[in-house]
């Protein structure tokens, strides 16, 4: 056993393999002294190497916009171009909502950014639905129970228990304690995930599924997009998906974001922010309890004045049926029915009275009026009648001559016979006379 070979790991990198005794160090068989790489050691060298060159860290392309893709999160894909390459762009919600731009194919533009190694995995996990808001699930208004899952040794604990105690102290905190930054940070954040879903199932099982948390807060602050590299992780990724509670993910600060935000139901700007957004504000909720309880009030006040005028009328109805009030209410009745004949009688006599004054005011003038007018309708008839009378005519010489025995007109000569007494009227007095005959009788 003494001179056996100590081969060193397959992985083990040039200067770490065990010294052989002679003081050699031997080659992995098939390596050729090579280090093999995992996959994940390989993306991370390739996005460590891309983050150290400060020339892709913060650039301007330009090129022609290629195909436009938007999620039904508010995310734009597209690719920009120019006659020999393509580049894969994002451009996520937060900073569309905020630009009136809309990217569109064949534009050319130039884009402001940074170049990132986690869009492949990013386009992959969307293409399976994972993103999809029509899988976001809503949150409760007032639970009871949170769970937070961040590191319990930084600030980001104590910044959520104190945001919670100071807005909702109703509601149990519940830690669920894991590493958020380091190689390990990813197995140990889907860890935390399945302990919690293991705890929620045991209480469920024992009858205090009451106690159990209503939704979860993952949580992590960075100074850098390198410190919250564990939330891009693909399996940190499919277990927010997984889990059974809504999930609000709060991490690093606002402009970053991670496929984890993308993954959570509900992004927060940041650890804080996510506390703020989970339960509701004791402050507005102590204002909107008085503002119900003046609501209240105002419609008990206004029940109970219904209540006394309908009690009111119910008692003035029963009022009305006493025969007492009978007997009153027919005595003013009848009065009240006198005072009205004598006010309308009072009234047709001062109306009638008034007429008569003012008929005998003007009863002289068309009197007279009527007067004058007979007058001198008479004078003009007197007039007519002198014109067409006897005297007329014995005024221009003609006489009237009568018998003196009876009076009658002597018209023809035959009427007055000799001897006949006549009487003449002239147009002055009258003259008798006596009749010779006629003579036409003499021969």
């Amino acid at each position: 056993m003494e001179d056996r070979t100590l081969l060193p790991g397959w992985d083990v990198a040039p200067g770490e393999a065990t010294p052989q005794p002679d003081g050699t160090v031997p080659s992995a068989p098939g390596t050729f002294g090579l280090r093999i790489l995992n996959v994940s050691e390989v993306a991370r060298a390739i996005r460590e190497a891309v983050r150290a060159e400060p020339l892709l860290s913060d650039l301007w392309v330009e090129g022609e916009v290629g195909r436009v893709t938007v999620s039904s999160a508010g995310h734009a894909y597209f690719t920009l171009k120019d006659a020999r390459s393509t580049l894969n762009c994002v451009w996520f919600s937060d900073e569309r909502a905020r630009s009136v731009f809309q990217p569109q194919a064949g534009l050319r533009i130039v884009a402001h950014g940074r170049v990132d190694l986690f869009e492949q995995l990013k386009a992959r996990l969307a293409a399976e639905g994972l993103f999809e808001q029509g899988r976001k699930r809503p949150l409760p208004t007032r639970p009871t129970t949170i769970a937070v899952i961040t590191s319990p040794t930084g600030v980001v604990w104590r910044d959520i228990a104190t945001v919670l105690s100071r807005r909702w102290p109703l509601t149990t905190v519940l830690l669920v304690a894991c590493k958020v930054q380091g190689d390990d940070a990813p197995e140990s954040i889907v860890r935390a995930f399945r302990r919690l879903e293991r705890w929620i199932a045991m209480l469920e099982r024992d009858g205090r599924a009451a106690e159990a948390p209503q939704l979860t807060i993952l949580a992590r602050v960075g100074r850098s997009l390198e410190d919250l590299w564990s939330f891009n992780d693909e399996r940190v990724v499919r277990a927010v998906v997984a889990h059974r509670l809504p999930v609000v993910c709060g991490v690093g600060h606002e402009v970053d974001v991670t496929l984890a935000d993308f993954a959570a139901d509900v992004r927060a700007a940041t650890p804080s922010a996510a506390a703020e957004l989970v339960v509701p504000d004791r402050a507005d909720w102590l204002a909107s309890f008085r503002r119900a309880g003046d609501r209240t009030a105002a419609a008990v006040s206004r029940t109970l004045d219904s209540v006394r005028r309908e009690l009111a009328v119910e008692r003035r109805a029963l009022d009305r049926l006493d025969p007492r009030a009978q007997l009153v209410a027919d005595r003013e009745r009848v009065g009240l029915l006198l005072d009205r004949a004598v006010r309308v009688a009072v009234a047709a006599i001062d109306r009638r009275t008034a007429s008569l004054r003012h008929t005998a005011s003007e009863l002289p003038r068309p009197i007279l009026e009527r007067l004058a007018a007979a007058r001198t309708t008479l004078a003009t008839s007197t007039s007519a009648l002198a014109v067409l009378g006897p005297q007329a005519t014995l005024d221009r010489g003609y006489a009237i001559v009568r018998r003196t025995i009876d009076g009658e007109i002597v018209r023809r000569g035959a009427d007055a016979s000799t001897g006949t007494l006549l009487l003449i009227r002239v147009a002055e007095g009258e003259v008798a006379a006596e009749s010779r005959g006629s003579p036409d009788s003499t021969g």
